[in-house]
């Protein structure tokens, strides 16, 4: 008799998970693929070795795509605050994001120093210039007819190579043989190119693969101008901003903080290990 009941209500809740198992898939199939995000980056120049390694491994660990964008930090700035569609700004003078913030145009609570840059003295191997030895001097070189800085009036490592120069009494020496890159990136190849004899560039570039094996370089120390304290923020006008906030942190994991130390970035405590 016992069996005769809890057969029934055996097969009746079989049933009821089937179904339920069936309508789950279905929805599933309706509901199409889940989509990866996407998301626009506008990054400082100096990254660009850098950011194409942790992009690299932030699209292999997630699933999702970066569209990198790069350039001098003033004209990113300046596009920003006229509505370019970006998700995420990557600065190398965190003073950028600070005035997107306070304009309103900032994700609250997203503002991020993650690195410090650093600049030096950069010559192309074959050059008859002894960086090592001169320091900063060797700007003024018998041999140096054209001297490459990024453009001062939009560029951080502009404003820092100018300040570096003149706290060393080279500035007036040298000013009318300056060529301005655009930005930090296209100052480093005027000297790989030919188009200059010599360039102040960042760090994170001189070290990279593609530039650590072509010439020689002198480290203009840290006393001899402004802190380039790097800063980021994730845009107001984010159209993934779940993925942007995920980018974000994995700028701030140790992982991320790894790639920053390896060319040359000096990385904050705090920033290697805050997440």
């Amino acid at each position: 008799m016992m069996l005769n009941v809890m057969l029934p209500r055996f097969l009746t809740a079989i049933r009821a998970g089937v179904w339920t198992g069936l309508i789950g898939l279905m929805s599933l199939v309706w509901a199409g693929p889940i989509r990866a995000g996407e998301i626009s980056v506008a990054a400082a120049s100096d990254l660009n070795f850098a950011f194409k390694e942790i992009v690299a491994e932030f699209e292999k660990k997630t699933g999702n795509t970066v569209k990198l964008s790069l350039g001098s930090s003033g004209n990113f700035f300046a596009q920003l605050s006229n509505g370019a569609p970006f998700d995420l700004f990557f600065s190398a003078d965190i003073g950028y994001p600070k005035k997107l913030e306070e304009a309103g145009l900032a994700e609250p609570g997203t503002l991020y120093m993650y690195a410090v840059g650093r600049i030096v003295v950069w010559v192309p191997k074959g050059s008859p210039i002894d960086v090592a030895e001169l320091g900063i001097k060797a700007l003024q070189h018998p041999a140096v007819k054209k001297v490459a800085i990024a453009n001062p009036k939009h560029a951080p490592y502009g404003r820092a190579a100018v300040a570096a120069m003149e706290r060393y009494k080279v500035y007036d020496a040298v000013k009318d043989k300056l060529v301005l890159g655009e930005n930090i990136s296209q100052t480093a190849q005027f000297v790989q190119t030919g188009g200059a004899d010599i360039g102040i560039i960042a760090l994170s570039l001189a070290v990279a693969p593609a530039m650590k094996d072509t010439g020689q370089l002198w480290e203009v120390p840290l006393e001899a101008y402004p802190k380039l304290e790097q800063g980021a923020v994730v845009l107001k006008a984010a159209k993934d901003l779940k993925t942007a906030r995920a980018f974000l942190d994995y700028i701030k994991s140790p992982e991320g903080a790894a790639v920053f130390k390896r060319y040359g970035f000096f990385v904050p405590e705090k920033t290697a290990h805050d997440k």
